[in-house]
């Protein structure tokens, strides 16, 4: 099988479990049993093809390939796969609607614009530091999701319009739960990567520390979880405050990585 049908296969795949969440969470239906099988099955289907078409992108000549479209899809497969394996145990179905079509168009952005940036592994310290920081940029990103999933609950709850998926959606206070905790996990290996970043910075690029636009805009969505997570913790926040917050942060640490590659890779021309 070519390159562009295993594209074209795990596009399909991932669009198809969109569209089937969608269709069932529009009736108010909850997914379980076989359907929760079916669906399951399609996914995983989508990632495992979608892991062999990144593999043969990010290997090249001994180093990884992070450019602007790779990293894209890389990351966005991860969120997929993370939202897999919470699906199994956690009521998080309803974020698929957007995860997985997004997921797939990633990919298919990667196809049609594939870039090459090779990045030398030169240590086991600076493959950890790109593993980590993919995690924690994957955990924040499904974090965000459900944000946004919580602010289209709590506003047709407000306007008393209950009806269509809302219906199967879990509680609020089950919703803002799990958002915290991904923002949690997230946020602890957020603060690993820039920890790495700073301090070790020698060991892991082989070069001092620069405080660029990418340091700086990462440190400050760093701040905005903290914050968060501080004000949620003794505050109280929840609702619309913590949505603000969440997306916020999430807005600032997308500038930090992707937005400045895309300034260098398609604006310069670097």
């Amino acid at each position: 099988m070519t390159n562009s049908a295993v594209n074209f296969l795990a596009l399909a795949l991932y669009l198809c479990v969109g569209l089937l969440l969608g269709l069932r969470l529009a009736r108010g239906e909850t997914i379980t049993g076989g359907v929760k099988i079916g669906i399951f099955s399609l996914g995983l289907g989508a990632i495992i093809l979608h892991a062999v078409l990144l593999y043969s992108v990010l290997w090249r000549d001994g180093g990884v390939n992070l450019a602007l479209t790779p990293a894209f899809s890389l990351v966005a497969w991860v969120v997929a796969v993370l939202y897999l394996y919470t699906s199994i145990s956690r009521p998080v179905d309803n974020l698929g609607i957007l995860i997985m079509p997004f997921t797939g168009l990633m990919l298919f952005v990667e196809w049609l614009w594939p870039g090459q940036m090779a990045l030398p592994l030169t240590s086991g310290q600076q493959a950890a530091h790109i593993i980590i920081s993919i995690l924690a940029y994957s955990l924040l990103s499904l974090a965000a999701v459900q944000s946004l999933m919580l602010l289209v609950q709590e506003r047709h709850l407000r306007n008393k319009h209950p009806g269509g998926f809302i219906r199967a959606l879990p509680p609020m206070q089950t919703m803002e739960s799990l958002m915290f905790q991904m923002i949690g996990v997230g946020f602890v290996l957020l603060t690993l990567t820039l920890v790495s970043g700073v301090f070790f910075s020698e060991v892991v690029f082989k070069q001092p520390l620069k405080f660029t636009h990418h340091m700086i805009l990462a440190v400050l969505s760093w701040v905005v979880y903290a914050i968060l997570l501080v004000g949620h913790w003794r505050l109280g926040w929840r609702g619309r405050t913590a949505v603000h917050w969440t997306l916020g942060g999430f807005a600032l640490l997308i500038l930090a990585y992707f937005g400045a590659k895309f300034v260098m890779e398609v604006i310069l021309n670097r």
